[in-house]
């Protein structure tokens, strides 16, 4: 595992693309971040926003890139056929999968980290301008919104690789997860019965995952915040189950 992990990585970081998407996920996530609180303009601060989840609106942006980046790591190889050497010099492909999987959400988590910090210290100031109570980064449920953001966007990459992996193309891939993403919440923004809009809510991966954000309301959400975590993690061990049942049934 250890050889195949340094293989793995040799060719992350060898890759131009990888470090410029990730920093652009960060950028992306703080700059509308930035936007959204700027945009937050009640002086009295009574406009029931939540301070935290307003912060990392960047979030539903950035995770476009994170997934970009994690169907590259696989169909980049599947598009130009190098993936026939890897196995070639790597039979063990659940293995190969395994150490793509690991080090993706290791770069990913890290991005994650520094987009989320960044964007809920720049939102802070600038919500607490227009009057509205702002919860220290330590209390519990801004800790929770920011370390289930990362989780989200960790949960995200391993989504995408899992997809990638089946498809084995990396616009389809593309394609169908953004489309597996963003999809739920347009059907449900057209759904006028509300029990099936709320069942819509609790089971899309972007709706339900993202809930982990919200720090007031709870009780008003469809699904709790870990729980919609789960959801979304369920989604992502679905993913990488195909791509790991694909990768082993066929040949590269």
């Amino acid at each position: 595992m250890k050889l195949v992990l340094h293989a793995e990585w040799t060719k992350l970081r060898t890759t131009a693309t990888t470090g410029w998407l990730l920093l652009a996920a960060v950028a992306l996530t703080v700059m509308v971040g930035v936007l959204a609180t700027s945009a937050v303009t009640c002086p009295t601060g009574g406009c029931g926003i939540d301070p935290a989840k307003t912060s990392l609106t960047g979030v539903y942006l950035g995770q476009a890139v994170v997934v970009v980046v994690a169907v590259l790591a696989i169909g980049g190889e599947y598009g130009t056929g190098m993936i026939r050497t890897t196995f070639t010099a790597m039979p063990h492909r659940l293995v190969v999968l395994g150490a793509k999987a690991m080090l993706l959400v290791g770069l990913v988590v890290a991005a994650g980290v520094v987009a989320v910090l960044g964007a809920l210290l720049v939102g802070r100031p600038l919500l607490a301008a227009h009057g509205h109570l702002v919860l220290s980064l330590g209390a519990g449920p801004v800790l929770r919104a920011a370390v289930g953001s990362v989780l989200y966007l960790a949960l995200i990459a391993l989504l995408s690789l899992g997809i990638a992996t089946a498809v084995r193309d990396s616009v389809v891939a593309i394609g169908l997860v953004l489309g597996l993403l963003y999809l739920f919440p347009i059907i449900g923004g057209v759904v006028v019965d509300l029990t099936w809009h709320r069942h819509l809510e609790q089971i899309g991966p972007m709706a339900a995952g993202l809930a982990v954000q919200a720090t007031i309301g709870l009780q008003s959400l469809p699904i709790g915040p870990w729980a919609g975590l789960g959801v979304l993690a369920a989604w992502a061990a679905g993913g990488l189950l195909l791509g790991g049942l694909v990768v082993r049934l066929r040949d590269a």
